[in-house]
């Protein structure tokens, strides 16, 4: 499946700009596997992996040796990975605030269900207007607004259907750039042609698309996960890239009002199909992820865990950040 969002969109550089989280490329990017088998099995105490597990679990997903090395170095040099010598040994974890980062989008992942609460009918609208020359801020802004669930009715103009909590006005503060109004309103129906209602501004046809082909990719691998049939090493690259694809669904598709949807509308299927692969290959990835990097420990043997999905939105709790608390709170707003 091919996201119309790349993973910049989904994963913001934290705020002071010391983490750049990698690109999202055409399939899965080295960089980005890296990440997501960080995120999957060592985000719970951002335990320290040895740089040969890592790289022997890449090259398990098609990486080759010199790739992978590359791959870890520029995410050490973006300030996603942070690293650890001892003698001619490497390790490598995951930054606090790439931690911070993947640990806000698991919990909206595990916010993400398979049903909309009820609707007011009301929309928040956020109209701002950027000069000619300012592209890279208008593309930064953008960016921001998708991942806090909007999506442009026309150009300057963008919507979401939920209220307008502490937390998104705090971050809609924070991007604000040149003239921005943020306002909330009902749709009034016009006798017009050209009228274009609120819903128009997501492409709802290519959203089931993008469901359809999501439920049909991973329902295919159901029967060999519930008989126990997959292997270790491809229970690992499965659950790599069911996250993949299904983490990018809460951009696509926000939770928007189930009484404006298609009848028949998949976000509770591909939810279902999503939980099956994920849950049901964690014990034997952990098994096999655990066992690499036992192979190549030289210390303490590293603390692997591999999480379900009732347990991502716990991630943020048990990520390692002082702050999480108040932080916790904050986001519940």
């Amino acid at each position: 499946m091919v996201s119309p969002f790349n993973i910049d969109e989904i994963f913001p550089d934290s705020a002071d700009g010391s983490t750049q989280l990698p690109r999202r490329q055409s399939g899965s990017s080295p960089q980005g596997l890296a990440v997501t088998l960080l995120a999957d099995y060592t985000i719970q105490g951002r335990t320290w992996l040895p740089s040969a597990a890592l790289v022997a679990l890449l090259a398990e997903s098609g990486v080759n040796t010199a790739g992978a090395r590359t791959a870890i170095s520029r995410l050490a040099r973006r300030g996603v990975l942070e690293i650890s010598r001892q003698g001619r040994h490497s390790f490598y974890r995951l930054t606090q605030p790439a931690a911070d980062n993947l640990a806000r989008g698991a919990r909206r992942i595990a916010a993400f269900v398979g049903q909309a609460e009820s609707w007011d009918g009301w929309w928040t609208l956020v109209a701002f207007s950027l000069p000619q020359e300012a592209s890279a801020e208008r593309r930064a802004l953008r960016g921001q607004l998708r991942w806090l669930g909007y999506a442009p009715l026309y150009d300057g103009l963008w919507l979401s259907p939920h209220n307008l909590g502490r937390t998104p006005r705090a971050k809609l503060s924070a991007i604000a750039l040149g003239a921005t109004t943020v306002f909330r309103a009902r749709h009034v129906e016009i006798e017009a042609v050209t009228n274009r209602v609120p819903i128009d501004a997501w492409d709802t046809a290519a959203v089931v698309r993008q469901y359809d082909s999501f439920i049909r990719r991973w329902d295919a691998l159901l029967p060999g996960v519930q008989s126990g049939d997959v292997t270790a090493v491809a229970a690992v690259r499965a659950r790599t890239e069911v996250m993949d694809a299904y983490r990018r669904f809460p951009i696509v598709d926000p939770l928007l009002p189930i009484e404006l949807m298609p009848a028949g509308w998949p976000r509770r299927d591909a939810r279902a199909v999503f939980v099956a692969v994920y849950d049901g290959l964690a014990e034997p990835a952990e098994e096999h992820v655990r066992a690499v990097a036992h192979r190549y420990a030289t210390g303490p043997q590293p603390d692997i865990r591999a999480h379900r999905v009732d347990q991502l939105g716990d991630l943020w709790a048990d990520c390692g950040n002082p702050h999480r608390a108040a932080a916790l709170e904050e986001m519940n707003q």
